[in-house]
């Protein structure tokens, strides 16, 4: 079975930057896309950004392009999301996902590591 786990998330001060990391493992494990969400208190998780494995394509939604980055390791399963400039609203549970290969959507999730930001 496939598992995915994040972590590196912690309460930080407007203007910080943090660094989440995700590790995806199992066998086998193909990757069809990698990618980061969030949820607030809202009903829905919202798409933050995700890059596709085999050649690195990054996509970003326009509420965090030129502060986050996107990044992977393919070597070891993983991926990073480099978070500079955080704002009070960015405070959310962060979540990473795995397309699997053979699968239309992702279909593998983490549990979370939560990011909060102070004023």
């Amino acid at each position: 079975q496939v598992r995915v786990a994040e972590s590196g998330g912690g309460l930080v001060q407007a203007l910080a930057s943090l660094r989440l990391s995700c590790a995806a493992s199992g066998r086998p494990l193909p990757i069809v896309a990698m990618g980061w969400f969030r949820h607030t208190p809202g009903p829905e998780r919202e798409y933050l950004a995700s890059i596709r494995w085999s050649r690195g394509n990054k996509y970003y939604a326009d509420s965090v392009k030129g502060r986050f980055t996107i990044s992977r390791d393919t070597d070891k399963s993983m991926i990073f999301l480099q978070m500079n400039d955080l704002k009070p609203e960015d405070t959310a549970v962060y979540y990473c996902a795995v397309q699997r290969g053979g699968a239309d959507n992702y279909d593998t999730w983490g549990q979370g590591t939560q990011v909060t930001v102070s004023s």
